[in-house]
């Protein structure tokens, strides 16, 4: 099992590596969330789970504030292009998950 290597994941998003996915772009429009808030989550926020069993690659989810709204966004690695691809971003709702922002609610 291969765990999301975070120093490879931010030198891929420091220089740009990111591949922003059709689904991706249409729900940063929907949820009126910039491009910039997306790497002010990552440089400056905190990874809060792996997810080390997902095919074909691992990937992690990050939770941090940019642009004043506290954000979650989850990130693959493909470490063979040294690439990141964004899989969603969304603003974390107590409906969904625990007042740490970080636990799913049963």
């Amino acid at each position: 099992m291969k765990s999301f290597d975070v120093v490879v994941f931010l030198e891929a998003v420091a220089y740009g590596r990111i591949e922003w996915r059709k689904h991706v772009l249409q729900k940063l429009a929907e949820r009126n969330i910039p491009h910039h808030a997306i790497r002010e989550v990552l440089l400056q926020g905190e990874l809060i789970r792996e997810y080390v069993y997902d095919k074909p690659f691992a990937f992690a989810l990050f939770l941090g504030y940019a642009s004043g709204a506290r954000r979650c966004t989850s990130w693959q690695l493909v470490t063979k292009q040294a690439a990141s691809f964004v899989i969603t971003v969304y603003e974390p709702s107590l409906e969904i998950i625990e007042a740490d922002y970080r636990t799913k609610r049963k």
